[in-house]
This record gives C-alpha cells, structure tokens and sequence, in this order.
C-alpha cells in the first residue's frame, strides 16, 4: 500500500510542475497567471507569448502525463492492497491511477496555489499509451473544430468527449472488440467530465460570445 502511495505523490508532483509558469518567467520575465485569461495552461502561453511558446507547453505538459504512466508507474512492487475487481492487470490499473494523479496535479497544483491549467494536454499524455487509437481521432476532431470556429477551448472540450464517444461507438457500432471495454468507458468519460468542469467558465464565454479565437499571431511584448 505504501507503494502505492509513493506513486501516487510522485504522479502528482509530476502533474504538477507548472510548465506555463516556467515558461513565462523564462521567456518573458511575466507571471502568465496576470495575462490572458490567468490560466498556466499552454492555451494561455500560446495567447500571451507566441504560438512556439504554446506549442512547446503543451507538448511539456502531455509529457507529464506520459512520464506518470510509463515511468513513474513502474515503480509499482508487490501485490496491489486491495482486491482488483476490474478487468486490467494490477500494472495497467496502476497507471491509470498514476495518470489520475498527474492530471490532478496540473489542475490544482500544488506550486501555484493549487491553480493550475485544465488538464487537456496532461490527459492526453496519459492516454495516448491506453486508447491510442480514440486519442488520434480525438486529434482530428480537436483540429477540425479549431480550423473552423478558431475556438481552442471548444476543440478542447469535444476532443476530450470524442475519446469515450468513439470508444463506444468502436465496440457497439463497428463491433471492435476492445479490451477492458467495460472499465476504460467510464474511466474515459471520468475524463471527459472532468474536461468539461475545468473549461466551465470558457463555456460561459463561448455561450456569450465573448471567448477569444485562436490567432497566429504573439500579442505579449515584453518591450
């Protein structure tokens, strides 16, 4: 059990290294939490430092993720200390757990006030070695919905329900026999709610039209 423990703590920390917050100081000398929309989320970067600067937060922030399931996890030892009722393997289980951790430690991290970003990116990391396949069609609707309303928040939100959605679809429409289909489902829509939570007020602004659209251009000038 205290094994466990320890992972979950390590994952945690991991999620919660403020990759936005660095990145800004760094670049910038600013805090990104008083530019924008305040998030540390690589959205936010992207809008106040420049479109490189986005992109390399979001590919830190997915790696958080990924560190979490791929390495941290694999410190697991033992018998897992309760009984595993789901159709995984203790080590699969013990990623998901990992990967848990790492997503809520970048939403309320704790070295910032437990105020982080909204754990897109995070999640992605943790998924993409699970449902590989729902994450890339994720991808494109993500793609598909910021190519044509310019709103990242809104591919955001309908990437992350597009995964469960396409899980389901895969193994009741086309048949596809996924397995552990029984627990990845409500894992995956644990997930997509949660994404759903963290862009609650986004949505208020798409609702009023008052979201910002994505642009390629750097607003920020540190001059």
């Amino acid at each position: 059990m205290s094994n466990l423990i320890v992972i979950i703590v390590l994952s945690y920390l991991a999620g919660s290294i403020p990759v936005g917050l660095i990145t800004g100081k760094k670049v910038a000398n600013i805090d990104i939490r008083e530019h924008g929309s305040k998030s540390i989320g690589a959205t936010n970067v992207k809008r106040v430092l420049g479109l490189k600067w986005g992109i390399l937060t979001l590919l830190l922030d997915a790696s958080k993720g990924a560190i979490a399931v791929l390495l941290i996890a694999r410190l697991y030892l033992g018998n897992f200390p309760f009984p595993n009722e789901t159709p995984f393997d203790d080590f699969t289980l013990v990623q998901i757990i990992a990967g848990l951790a790492a997503v809520v430690g970048h939403i309320w991290t704790i070295f910032a006030g437990f105020k982080g970003g909204k754990g897109i990116a995070t999640a992605l990391g943790v998924l993409v070695g699970i449902v590989t396949i729902d994450i890339l069609v994720a991808l494109g609707v993500f793609i598909l919905v910021v190519t044509i309303s310019r709103y990242i928040s809104l591919g955001s939100i309908l990437a992350a329900v597009a995964v469960p959605v396409t899980l389901f679809l895969r193994e009741n429409v086309f048949h596809v026999d996924i397995q552990s289909y029984g627990t990845l489902l409500p894992f995956l829509i644990a997930i997509a709610l949660l994404a759903i939570f963290t862009h609650r007020k986004n949505i208020g602004r798409l609702l009023n039209g008052e979201e910002d659209k994505f642009s390629f251009s750097k607003k920020f000038s540190n001059s």
